[in-house]
């Protein structure tokens, strides 16, 4: 397999007065078409920092980012918005939803960002919430769902545009074991159909389901 990401001696900080905060440094690393990887470490070692400028959400300070063999560095802020709505699906801990918007149009929301990416926008809407079990709450609203029905939802809008690769920060931490059990199982099928799935956790047991693990300790890998 190629690689998908590219980083090379990344890292970033960032200045509060005087001080400089480093947070990641000259880190180094693959993550290759198709792979299933986990990143782990304690609160505070830079997981959703990383995770954050390998989405291009934050940008990294020195090194480079590659992205099927693009650097990310030189893009302006339209180019990068661009980038996040085709190529990049996130899932987070909190599920980040509309709290007075249905189901389906929380799935419809990152067809605002490309409003002419397609033109069969419903279709594809009714499908993604298909393929992770929830057909029969499409007018819901979220609270009316379960946490792992709101996941759910989260990973729906997530994948609806296709994207390359899914970025999943604590996509558990706020789930007992078994639903989160069955969140792993949906991340698990997306991988085995053909995307690319970086985990945050600080969780062991989820971090085993992957196919490789990366340690980040004080902002280098272990």
């Amino acid at each position: 397999m190629a690689a998908l990401i590219e980083v090379e001696r990344m890292a970033k900080s960032y200045r509060r007065g005087a001080q400089e905060l480093r947070i990641l440094r000259n880190l180094d690393f693959q993550i290759e078409r198709g792979e299933f990887a986990a990143i782990m470490g304690a609160s505070g070692s830079g997981k959703s920092t990383l995770l954050n400028i390998l989405g291009c959400l934050d940008r990294h300070s020195s090194g480079r980012y590659l992205f099927d063999g693009h650097d990310m560095s030189g893009l302006d802020d339209a180019a990068l918005s661009l980038f996040r709505s085709r190529e990049v699906g996130f899932v987070f801990q909190g599920f980040n939803l509309v709290s007075q918007f249905s189901v389906l149009e929380n799935v419809e929301l990152p067809f605002l960002y490309a409003p002419n990416y397609c033109t069969d926008m419903r279709a594809r809407c009714v499908e993604a919430l298909a393929r992770v079990g929830l057909s029969a709450r499409l007018q819901h609203l979220p609270s009316e769902l379960s946490g792992g029905e709101m996941q759910r939802v989260a990973i729906a809008r997530a994948i609806v545009m296709l994207p390359r690769l899914i970025l999943a920060d604590e996509p558990t931490g706020n789930l007992d074991s078994t639903t989160g059990g069955q969140i792993l199982d949906i991340l698990e099928e997306l991988n085995r159909n053909g995307a690319t799935v970086l985990v945050v956790t600080h969780d062991a047991g989820i971090a085993a389901r992957t196919h490789r693990q990366l340690r980040l300790e004080d902002g280098h890998f272990a």
